[in-house]
């Protein structure tokens, strides 16, 4: 509840414990979610909205359009990336070149708050063309 006069309570909460390993920047350890409303978002990926895949082939390219459709998925439940508590990717056939891309999307929308997140390496995804996939939780106030 905001008043005139008085700073409005942040509903997400990032902490880093001194007692686990510190994040290398694009995760916190722990997001703590106060009241609110949790918007799920399911997993975004590499299409177009006519369906199009984009960037076949190039995970650069598909880790663009995955995080602007995450982005505009957030914007369609009122949100931001800053009401991001969790997040889930997954990508196929998983190197360190690939935790590097990715990376450097999570810091282009998170900046230096980001939420918690997983990074799986699998097999692969719902359809071959797909290289990535993202879901999330956010939480509005």
């Amino acid at each position: 509840m905001a008043r005139a006069g008085r700073e409005r309570q942040r509903v997400l909460e990032h902490r880093n414990p001194r007692t686990l390993r510190q994040p290398t920047g694009t995760y916190s350890q722990v997001v703590t979610a106060r009241g609110g409303t949790t918007v799920y978002v399911a997993g975004q990926v590499a299409t177009d909205p006519s369906g199009a895949i984009v960037g076949e082939g190039d995970l650069g390219a598909q880790a663009g359009r995955v995080f602007a459709n995450l982005r505009a998925a957030l914007e369609a439940a009122g949100a931001a990336p800053s009401h991001v508590a969790k997040l889930t990717i997954y990508v196929v056939g998983l190197r360190a070149e690939s935790r590097d891309l990715v990376n450097a999307e999570l810091r282009e929308m998170f900046g230096d708050r980001p939420p918690a997140n997983t990074l799986l390496g699998v097999e692969s995804l719902a359809r071959p063309e797909y290289l990535l996939e993202i879901d999330a939780v956010a939480v509005l106030d």
